[in-house]
């Protein structure tokens, strides 16, 4: 009972120091409750990305935007799960920026056919073939997404798949953004 109180008491008042973390926090359901909301932004490292035609790309295009950056691969059953949920946010809430980054080995081709298969219509295809990014921001399996402020911060971070487009999440996006 001690411990379950004090754990109560250390969380009030971590999110009393962060007003917005804890209106965030209230709004938390089902899947959502894995999100873990930082106390303060972190930086995340300016990595080159690689669009489907090879061409540059960068975290940076999205600075100015709320983005949900969400890391998968080809091979990952739970990332091809999660994928039309995003897709279905990225529609849902055109404001805020999904972007799916195919970290590791996955071939364009191999993408651009779960994406017609699945139906995805609204997410861009980014690839991080070194894993880079995925390696600076410390994911250490699959899928991973983190929530990036307009100044392409990380205000917050989910280990595991998600129904993206639950009303919790986009409510939990939109106090966000509304901050």
């Amino acid at each position: 009972m001690l411990r379950k109180t004090l754990a109560i008491l250390y969380t009030a008042l971590a999110l009393g120091a962060n007003p917005v973390a804890a209106d965030v926090a209230a709004l938390r359901e089902g899947d959502m409750k894995k999100l873990a909301l930082h106390a303060a932004p972190v930086p995340l490292a300016e990595v080159g990305l690689m669009d489907a035609n090879d061409a540059p790309a960068s975290m940076a295009d999205y600075h100015g935007k709320w983005v949900v950056l969400n890391f998968w691969a080809t091979w990952c059953a739970p990332c091809r799960h999660e994928m039309p949920s995003l897709d279905r946010l990225q529609a849902a809430l055109p404001e805020i920026a999904v972007v799916p980054v195919a970290t590791g080995r996955n071939a364009v081709p191999g993408i651009e056919k779960f994406y017609a298969e699945a139906g995805i219509a609204h997410l861009p295809i980014l690839r991080d073939p070194q894993s880079e990014l995925a390696r600076s921001a410390s994911v250490m399996g699959l899928p991973v997404t983190l929530i990036l402020n307009p100044e392409g911060q990380e205000v917050a971070r989910l280990i595991g798949d998600a129904e993206w487009d639950s009303d919790s999440a986009k409510a939990i996006l939109a106090a966000l953004a509304a901050e």
